[in-house]
């Protein structure tokens, strides 16, 4: 650990769909937060390549600090696309 809380937190938003994961992307990018990154995340012990869920890495939100301060909110948001959200330090 570095010792700096929080340098490193970042909430990521997972759905089951490439195209939803796309949008809400860029719905968050819109509402300031930074940097919305989406990648594919298979599970460890999935062989196929259908069962791939999207990831949305946010780790600032449009108040400057960490997006792990807004994570009910982009935890809804996930709701809202059949997803989910957690912070990842």
């Amino acid at each position: 650990m570095t010792g700096e809380t929080g340098a490193g937190d970042a909430v990521l938003v997972t759905l089951p769909d490439r195209e939803d994961a796309e949008e809400l992307a860029e719905q968050l990018l819109d509402q300031g937060y930074q940097p919305c990154l989406v990648h594919r995340d298979m599970l460890a012990g999935e062989d196929d390549a259908e069962d791939v869920d999207w990831v949305i890495e946010v780790r600032t939100g449009p108040h400057g600090g960490p997006a792990v301060f807004d994570e009910p909110h982009l935890a809804a948001l996930a709701e809202d696309y059949g997803g989910f959200a957690v912070v990842e330090s």
